[in-house]
Parts: structure tokens; C-alpha cells; sequence
């Protein structure tokens, strides 16, 4: 493989690692076997030690899993747990996803690239619709939250689906996705911060 080459799959595969990673904080296992199945059907290429991803074992329990957590995030009052109880999993599913499509090179800086760009956007999505979902629990008593929850496992499939046929368009969408979270984030802090103390 040539330089310019070698650096279009490296840059390639920077970009799928993160958008599938932002993708497990809009549902964690979905991703993973998304990967799962991508991998053993050859259109990616998992970094060696992590190439357990890619069997036949690892998709069932990924797959299963992935049917479990979408039924659960349809009952209202599972959802909110699931969110405080998720969000250290989405993470290190994030993780794990971006260190597996990186390069094997030096394990320090890849699993802290992965942590911080991987980990990082798959925490600051799923935190963010947590605290989408506190709001819909407040101002419907939940009953809009299956549609919700709904919404975010037809999203985590699209752009897991989009990583893989177009991981620079995928990561663009994932950048704004995390800006606008940021901005909500901190416009909520500005409002709090604005209203009078009851």
C-alpha cells in the first residue's frame, strides 16, 4: 500500500471508528453488531487483537443484546434507569468500537485516541438524550418516550449503516450532532443559571 494510500484507509478508518462510536451513544450494541457483521462479511477490517469482534460468538451476543436494549428503552420508566446506568457502557463501547478500527501501532496512543474521540462523542450523545428524555418524562409523563426511543434506534442504525458507506460524511454529521449538543448543553446552563431562585 502507498503513502497516500495508506493514509486515505488510516483517515477512512479514524472516521468509521468515531461515527460508529457516537452511534453507541444513541444505542449501545446496536453499533457493535453492526461492526460485528460488517466484519465478517469482509467490508471492514478489525485491528488484530480485537478481530474477536468479527465472529460468529460475538455477533449473536452483540445481536441479542441489541434486541434486548431496544425492547427495554420502550417501557417509560426503564428508559430513565437505563440512560444513568448506560452511559459509563456507552462509553466504553465507543471506545472499544474506535480502537478496534485504528491501526495496532503503539497501544497507548491508540486506546487513548479511542477514549477521548470514540469514548468522548458516544458519552456526550447519550448523555445528551438522557437529558432529552428527562424533559419528555417531565412534560408527557413519558408517554412520548417509546417514540423517542424509537427514533434513536432508527438513528443509531442509519448512521451506523451510513459509517460504513460514507465514514467522512458519517463523522461530519457526528461533529454536528456533538456541537449542537454542547450548545443545548450550555444554553440549558445559561437558563438555569438566569431564573430566580424558588
Amino acid at each position: 500500500m502507498t503513502g497516500p494510500e495508506l493514509d486515505l484507509d488510516l483517515a477512512r478508518n479514524v472516521a468509521l471508528g468515531i461515527a460508529l462510536a457516537a452511534a453507541c451513544g444513541l444505542r449501545i450494541f446496536l453499533p457493535l453488531a453492526t461492526a460485528s457483521l460488517a466484519s465478517m462479511l469482509g467490508w471492514v477490517h478489525l485491528t488484530g487483537d480485537l478481530g474477536w469482534m468479527g465472529s460468529t460468538a460475538a455477533l449473536t451476543v452483540f445481536g441479542v443484546a441489541t434486541v434486548v436494549e431496544v425492547v427495554a428503552y420502550q417501557v417509560p420508566w426503564l428508559d430513565n434507569i437505563l440512560d444513568h446506568l448506560g452511559a459509563p457502557v456507552a462509553v466504553g463501547a465507543g471506545t472499544l468500537l474506535a480502537a478496534s478500527l485504528l491501526p495496532a501501532g503503539d497501544p497507548v496512543l491508540r486506546w487513548a485516541l479511542a477514549a477521548i474521540a470514540g469514548g468522548g462523542a458516544a458519552g456526550i450523545v447519550h448523555v445528551s438524550l438522557a437529558l432529552l428524555r428527562q424533559v419528555s418524562s417531565l412534560a408527557t409523563g413519558g408517554l412520548a418516550n417509546p417514540l423517542l426511543a424509537f427514533a434513536e434506534a432508527c438513528g443509531a442504525l442509519a448512521l451506523s449503516l451510513v459509517a460504513l458507506l460514507a465514514p467522512v460524511l458519517a463523522l461530519a454529521g457526528v461533529v454536528l450532532l456533538v456541537v449542537a449538543a454542547l450548545r443545548a448543553a450550555r444554553s440549558r446552563r445559561r437558563t438555569r443559571s438566569a431564573s430566580p431562585p424558588s
